[in-house]
């Protein structure tokens, strides 16, 4: 039997009770379990610091002296033991509660120890409560950094606190004469400066050095980013090999027209290079799978119409599904305005659409005679059969599952092209993983016009100066948003809510001089939109919404985002809400409403947000702050299970990986060579256990 799939039950000094723990607490139930339990950080034990110097630093340090006097105070429940500890600069109180009898009888008068703890002030006096405490030992003090592990209350009360599991480990290494099995070529090691798996292994528990540890972790992260980037690029040239896609080599007059005479504005440098990328895939015979990234108002709307317009001039349908409603609304309006000329048909399916409405449209997409079909998740329904489906654009992609998405691929034989859209800017290393398997397009500019908005930052205190501000560009013709985080009153959230936040804007902005509309989330969807309708035709001045309106609506005339409790919402939601303003020619400002008290990353928040209007900017700050789990909403799909490795930190060890998983797949697509036999075994190890969405991006 392989040493490493061991119970962890037979490590001595965990039985049981302990296994049954570290199961349900850390998923501990082999021995390369907890193997692969690595610490979070290290304790730097080579420094040393004077008695004296306690009070002046406020974090843990070690000490060396003696104990010289040992005394047990109150009885019972109440009992402590305090040791008097001295060096030659002073003397200090160790105290602990817990455990008295037992570490009493461990303890020796006028014996060299040295502790570890933090210092605090009890009444008069300092001590160190419950510190570390090790006989001093002259050959033990080369290993000067000590592991901390990650655990939790349940482990911390039998034992398995960090120590506890430090001393698992070196039992554990105590008993593990085997050499691991190694997964990288030993060309890819010496290419890459990394060291063996058992070095790694050994150095990232029990590092001699910080140098050890730091070349540790970067080979274990280098391997854990480079077999995920493997995998997606694996998938990605099998998906290629097994779906041939729909040649679209014809330009047309759909296209030509549309392009020549009735395009509102000439495209940017980015947009055309995009549609080139499209046009590029459309004619490889391969199937298409896009992702176009693209901040608020750059135009990715554009290259999705001129891609729909090269599949229509190609004998096929086209269809857009958005996330919302709205946005469906919104999209439908905007198309059919930009193609009413040139005679298309473009229908609209959303949850709201009535029974004769769906029947004239699946009748029009069953004989070919609707064109484009644009709608949200009803489109995705079973009942929905297209004639010949050749382009599927998705709109705010991240909103759709991969099995939602996957539904679209039946609606064409073959499958049609994929083409995803986003406007939440992706930092580059979550781009390279998440969406590791896609083709990716950036519009990285702006088009010529539109003028960068001013973000300021302003605290509650400074209200009636905005209510001043806003009457007077109200006054201008101008229209404002005002956006709270809450729709009723939360007794934990000491927060503005929507309906205080409209009652008191409604004074202080009285009709008939003003006129204030109201959008949330538990309106029906009829009286949200007649809200909503309300203010796009300007016949409402000021409109109070949560984060509904983050994403589709698009009002020129709009010039100020006014963000209620700002600290409430991170730094994506930010930047998306800001983008609903800025639309037309007139100066825009997004104003960030908060309390006086704000914590350290809302700080940060704030000062990224008024400092820059680049979306993959702020995209970088939030992914630092959250976390990669947080960005993507991975903690809860289980996307992305990663042992040591962290998107947020380590980009330059992922595009290393990235560019060696790329060199390997270049010369042999499918790892069927001997020199890459340890790849292939492995890959198929990962693969095994894994649904195969094969080719859905």
């Amino acid at each position: 039997m392989d040493f490493l799939k061991t119970p962890i039950s037979y490590l001595k000094g965990v039985g049981p009770q302990r296994a049954s723990l570290l199961n349900k607490e850390l998923g501990i139930i082999t021995f390369n379990d907890l193997l692969f339990h690595f610490p979070f950080r290290y304790i730097d034990r080579s420094n040393y610091h004077l008695i004296k110097n306690v009070r002046t630093i406020d974090e843990p340090l070690q000490l060396k002296g003696k104990i010289v006097h040992i005394k047990e105070v109150g009885a019972r429940r109440q009992k402590r033991l305090i040791a008097l500890f001295e060096d030659e600069s002073g003397q200090i109180e160790l105290q602990w509660f817990r455990g008295v009898s037992w570490i009493k009888s461990s303890l020796k008068i006028n014996t060299t120890y040295q502790v570890y703890g933090k210092g605090k002030l009890y009444g008069k006096s300092w001590n160190i409560p419950h510190p570390e405490i090790s006989e001093w030992d002259e050959a033990k003090k080369q290993n000067n950094l000590q592991p901390v592990y990650s655990t939790t209350e349940k482990l911390n009360n039998s034992g398995l606190h960090s120590k506890g599991i430090e001393k698992l480990m070196s039992q554990f290494f105590s008993q593990w004469n085997d050499n691991p099995k190694e997964n990288l070529p030993l060309n890819l090691l010496n290419e890459n400066n990394l060291v063996g798996i058992k070095k790694a292994l050994t150095d990232i528990h029990f590092p001699k050095n910080k140098s050890d540890s730091i070349k540790a972790r970067v080979r274990l992260k280098f391997e854990e980013l480079f077999f995920l980037q493997l995998e997606l690029l694996l998938r990605k040239e099998i998906g290629k090999k097994k779906s041939k896609g729909l040649v679209f080599s014809h330009i047309g007059d759909y296209f030509n027209s549309f392009y020549s005479n009735h395009i509102p504005f000439e495209l940017t440098g980015a947009q055309k290079k995009v549609v080139k990328e499209i046009r590029k895939d459309f004619l490889s015979g391969q199937q298409m799978n896009r992702l176009l990234q693209g901040d608020v108002g750059s135009g990715k709307t554009l290259v999705a119409i001129l891609s729909m317009l090269i599949c229509i001039d190609n004998g096929y349908q086209a269809t857009l599904i958005a996330p919302t409603e709205i946005l469906a609304n919104q999209h439908f309006e905007t198309i059919n305005a930009l193609l009413g000329k040139i005679n298309l048909s473009v229908f609209l399916l959303t949850g709201s659409s009535k029974k004769s409405e769906r029947k004239v449209i699946s009748e029009n997409l069953l004989n070919g005679g609707a064109n484009i079909l644009i709608g949200t998740h009803a489109i995705l329904e079973d009942s929905v059969v297209f004639k010949k489906l050749g382009l599927v654009v998705i709109d705010e992609q991240h909103r759709f599952g991969v099995a939602q998405r996957a539904k679209m691929w039946a609606k064409g034989n073959p499958s049609p092209h994929i083409l995803v859209m986003t406007a939440t800017p992706i930092p580059r290393t979550l781009a390279m993983t998440f969406y590791g398997d896609l083709d990716v397009s950036v519009i990285d500019e702006l088009p010529p016009g539109r003028k960068p908005i001013s973000t300021i930052h302003r605290f509650d205190s400074h209200r009636l100066k905005l209510f001043s501000f806003i009457k007077e560009e109200v006054k201008r013709g101008r229209q404002v948003y005002i956006v709270y985080p809450l729709i009723q009153e939360s007794e934990k959230l000491d927060f503005n809510n929507l309906m205080d936040g409209y009652e008191s804007i409604s004074r202080a902005f009285p009709l008939p001089e003003f006129k204030v509309s109201i959008v949330h989330g538990q309106m029906k969807a009829d009286d949200k939109q007649m809200e909503m309708n309300r203010f796009v035709k300007g016949e409402t001045n000021i409109m109070v919404a949560t984060t509904v309106i983050e994403v589709g609506v698009n009002v020129p005339n709009a010039s100020i985002m006014v963000i209620e409790s700002a600290e409430r919402f991170g730094l994506s939601q930010l930047h998306q809400l800001r983008g609903r303003v800025g639309r037309g020619s007139d100066k825009s400002y997004c104003i960030l409403m908060t309390g006086n008290k704000l914590t350290k990353d809302a700080k940060l928040r704030m000062e990224t947000m008024t400092n820059t209007n680049d979306g993959f900017e702020v995209a970088e700050v939030d992914l630092k702050l959250r976390g990669a789990g947080d960005l993507m909403g991975t903690k809860q799909s289980g996307l992305l299970d990663l042992k040591i490795a962290d998107l947020s930190k380590d980009g330059q060890i992922l595009m290393l990986a990235r560019k060696s998983a790329i060199e390997i797949l270049s010369s042999d697509p499918l790892l069927e060579e001997n020199k890459n036999l340890l790849l292939r075994n492995k890959m198929i190890e990962i693969l095994k256990n894994k649904p195969n969405w094969g080719k859905i991006s």
